[in-house]
């Protein structure tokens, strides 16, 4: 069995404070996909760069204290690849992918993990702009490396897919994070590109959220969004078979995503 883990910290150093470390040496994963880092090699080297055994792998922002992504593994990847090619936004931190090729019993050869932190758009206009370019240059990106390989995405999309994904739909018809465009992105993602919504394939519940402002005591109301995925290959997606967000502590203003899958690397 195969547990993978996907958080954004809002801070590896804040959510150290909060217990992350010691929540992740009880969770037993055989990977972590942490995002928002905010944090830059020499804070994290010698501190972070292992945690419950596993080795860290790191995209940093160039800009110190913003975003940046990290990948933890208890195997050791065949390769490691850091930004997907575009310079605006590798210079930003928000794609780092371990390869694992001859990975698994269950005839999988080549299996790519990644985490991955897309871009908000609710600052302002011009971060919308950035993360609809960030959008139109990933989708070419995701598809061609299915073409040979199977593929789990897990990060911070910071786009919720569909009505049952957030408590407040109506009010945030027109607000980033659930515009139109950015809903037919993923929607084209699953139907057209096809990779799969795991956490949703598994769980048709409402009211299954991993993001809450910090206003309004909207964490204790569950006034959330699901913005935090596993986007998988559907040989992959395939294999999973347990999905649970974790509620019982506060490290972040997200919740992990944990699910686990049916091989071992």
């Amino acid at each position: 069995m195969f547990r993978l883990v996907s958080l954004n910290l809002n801070g590896i150093r804040s959510a150290a404070s909060k217990g992350f470390e010691a929540w992740a040496e009880g969770v037993g994963a055989d990977c972590m996909g942490v995002q928002e880092i905010k944090a830059q090699a020499p804070v994290v080297e010698g501190r972070f760069d292992t945690v419950a055994g596993l080795q860290g792998h790191f995209h940093y922002a160039e800009r110190p204290g913003y975003a940046g992504v990290g990948l933890y593994s208890r195997r050791k990847p065949s390769a490691i690849r850091c930004g997907f090619g575009d310079p605006e936004f590798d210079a930003e931190g928000r794609w780092v992918e371990c390869r694992f090729d001859r990975a698994t019993r269950r005839a999988m050869p080549k299996l790519s993990i990644v985490s991955c932190y897309f871009p908000s758009g609710s600052s302002g206009e011009h971060r919308q702009q950035a993360k609809f370019r960030f959008l139109e240059k990933m989708a070419p990106y995701m598809h061609q490396l299915a073409i040979d390989r199977e593929v789990i995405v897990v990060g911070d999309i910071n786009i919720a897919h569909k009505e049952i994904d957030l408590k407040n739909w109506r009010g945030n018809r027109k607000n980033s994070g659930f515009l139109p465009e950015e809903r037919a992105w993923m929607t084209r993602l699953f139907d057209e590109l096809g990779y799969v919504d795991v956490f949703r394939q598994l769980n048709p519940h409402p009211e299954q959220y991993t993001w809450w402002s910090n206003r309004g005591q909207a964490r204790a109301k569950n006034v959330g969004w699901r913005l935090d995925y596993h986007l998988a290959t559907p040989g992959v997606a395939a294999l999973a078979t347990r999905e649970h967000i974790y509620l019982e502590k506060r490290f972040s203003d997200h919740a992990p995503v944990v699910i686990e899958y049916d091989f071992n690397l």
